[in-house]
């Protein structure tokens, strides 16, 4: 079965105002499922993820860490976080690109 999402739930999943979403319905550019028996928009789940490029399925995702000294004089200390951060990404069986 479909799962379907209010109007504030599905702007937050699409990172829009709720005021776009009705906009876009108002110019065909995006359409809602059906509306509630109050009238309230629905939106399926599925439909909203395949607008914005993803997919219900689990996917691989990637984790960005940084590393950053304010000076010349910090370098030691900026290779001893790049090494923690190695380190916590074998921990957590994730690869690291330095």
């Amino acid at each position: 079965m479909a799962e379907f999402l209010s109007i504030g739930a599905a702007a937050f999943l699409l990172g829009v105002a709720v005021s776009t979403l009705r906009r876009w319905e108002k110019e065909s550019r995006f359409f809602l499922d059906f509306r509630a028996p109050g009238g309230h928009r629905r939106y399926a789940l599925d439909k909203l993820l395949a607008f914005c490029g993803q997919s219900t399925a689990n996917e691989q995702r990637r984790t960005i860490c940084y590393a950053r000294v304010s000076s010349h004089d910090q370098k030691k200390d900026l290779q001893t976080q790049i090494a923690r951060l190695h380190g916590s990404r074998s921990r957590k069986n994730q690869r690291a690109i330095a």
